[in-house]
């Protein structure tokens, strides 16, 4: 139920409520007062819980690229001395990756199976049990078969240098990239640190070392 229609629905039951008071008590006043204060009290905390709701919703809608229950990180992009153009952005409010564009000085062209360092202007500082993950975005994978060559490519928390995109021509014409194009996204992915021990033998599973093809093809 939406929230306009929910209030409607408490401002009806008030009325009907209002009515029957007036109906069943009659000149009991002190009664009748009594139950219009409840009736108050009820009034003002079901307003409250509408207000903070409404707002709740408001807030996530405003924020692109973070539903109800996306966790927040903080990125932060310092803009080099030949940035130029805008930030990297959520293209959609649901979309998982920021898309990040081509900083040029002039436009690359890319023969087929070829592949190069695309700069983006940008270094970054990604929180500590994070990574950015470097990814294709679909549309210039089908359109024009441009894809990474370290799909998903990794940006580490500790590194402070320049972010740059390793792009193929994975299609049979050559192609153009050209300056402020988005040529990749960045999502932010939480990191599982593993704790690294040595052993003399493995537990024994049913599949044992069977690979490469073992269950079939």
């Amino acid at each position: 139920m939406e929230i306009s229609q929910f209030k409607k629905s408490v401002q009806e039951i008030s009325k009907v409520v209002g009515a029957i008071i007036e109906d069943k008590l009659g000149d009991r006043s002190q009664l009748e007062e009594q139950v219009r204060g409840v009736a108050k009290q009820v009034e003002k905390v079901v307003g409250e819980t509408v207000r903070n709701f409404a707002a709740a919703g408001n807030s996530a809608a405003a924020a692109p690229g973070f539903g109800a229950t996306g966790q927040r990180v903080k990125l932060k992009f310092k803009k080099l001395a030949h940035f130029k153009g805008d930030l990297p952005a959520y293209a959609t409010p649901g979309s998982s990756g920021l898309d990040v564009r081509a900083c040029l000085e002039q436009s690359v062209m890319l023969a087929p199976m070829e592949r190069v360092l695309i700069p983006t202007g940008l270094s970054m500082e990604v929180p500590v049990g994070y990574e950015i993950q470097v990814r294709p975005r679909s549309g210039l994978a089908i359109k024009k078969g441009l894809s990474l060559v370290n799909t998903p490519g990794t940006v580490d928390a500790d590194y402070r240098g320049e972010v740059k995109i390793i792009v193929i021509n994975l299609g049979q014409e050559a192609i153009t990239i050209t300056d402020q194009e988005r040529i990749a996204q960045l999502v932010v992915c939480p990191i599982i640190v593993a704790e690294i021990e040595e052993i003399t033998d493995h537990s024994e599973t049913e599949r044992g070392a069977g690979g490469f093809g073992s269950t079939g093809v």
